[in-house]
């Protein structure tokens, strides 16, 4: 959405686009408790997770997360950008993500020299370094498995690494598999995303616009209404009001209202399939 566009409604941004400013997005009660407890799970490592069906905003929370742990002072994030590849691309990217090059094809060297760079951090910082796994449903089972033997030291008594892992109920049936199990029994945070209800949907609404410098953007029947219509799913209730935006801009309308609304989303009606008029 162009300048003139944001200037139209007085808004410094488009507050239901994806790219939002972390610093503006809506943070609930469990997502702020989840955050502070990875928050000083960083101090002696291990496993958390996020679930929940797809547009729950479980990528928002991973964001919320990174930026609160790159604000703490010593504290190293990585973001595994490719959860499906396999295990030579994995590694490829961990040596990226924390400085190290590695060989692919001499996996226990690439091990050895990722344990190392963790450990020399552990003893500068107290902190252990960070990756967090978005899409994590995509991941293969032995890229899993090696993360968590990775991560693992001293007979499994010592922890090289924070891993937070974000997945859909794919994930949830992984972890439960008896290949994936001794990893689904060292989660030690979880956050279970779940569909909103409409008054949990408004105050996000209400919070994205107010951030925005557009508090009064829409009506308070249209922001009911939407919340109403989006299925306790965040995503749909986003671009749902992204479209109605659009919308307006178009047209230039100075208020959204429900007509806008009606106008925008009502469906046409079905045209009536045309008679022959051959007779048999």
């Amino acid at each position: 959405m162009n300048k003139k566009l944001l200037s139209l409604y007085g808004l410094k941004w488009n507050p239901f686009a994806p790219d939002v400013p972390v610093d503006a997005l809506f943070v609930a009660p469990r997502v702020d408790s989840f955050c502070w407890r990875v928050e000083q799970l960083v101090g002696e490592g291990g496993f958390a997770v996020v679930t929940g069906p797809p547009g729950t905003g479980k990528s928002v929370v991973l964001r919320i997360l990174a930026d609160r742990l790159l604000a703490q002072r010593d504290v190293q994030v990585g973001v595994l950008s490719r959860p499906q590849a396999g295990l030579a691309d994995f590694y490829r990217e961990m040596g990226d993500l924390f400085g190290v090059e590695l060989r692919p094809n001499n996996r226990w060297a690439g091990a050895k020299l990722l344990r190392d760079r963790w450990q020399t951090h552990i003893d500068a910082a107290l902190s252990r370094p960070v990756l967090i796994i978005d899409e994590a449903q995509e991941a293969q089972p032995a890229v899993l498995s090696e993360l968590r033997l990775l991560s693992s030291a001293r007979l499994d008594s010592h922890t090289l690494l924070t891993v937070v892992l974000g997945g859909d109920g794919r994930l949830v049936d992984r972890l439960r598999t008896e290949e994936l199990l001794p990893l689904g029994s060292r989660m030690r945070v979880r956050l279970p995303m779940e569909h909103a209800t409409p008054e949990e949907l408004l105050e996000c609404l209400r919070h994205s616009m107010t951030k925005a410098g557009a508090a009064k953007l829409m009506t308070a029947e249209v922001c009911t209404t939407l919340c109403e219509h989006a299925a306790g799913n965040h995503r749909t209730l986003m671009n749902m009001a992204g479209e109605l935006l659009a919308a307006a801009a178009r047209v230039e309308a100075r208020n959204i209202d429900e007509k806008l609304f009606f106008e925008t989303f009502s469906q046409p009606p079905r045209a009536e399939p045309k008679k022959s008029g051959r007779r048999r």
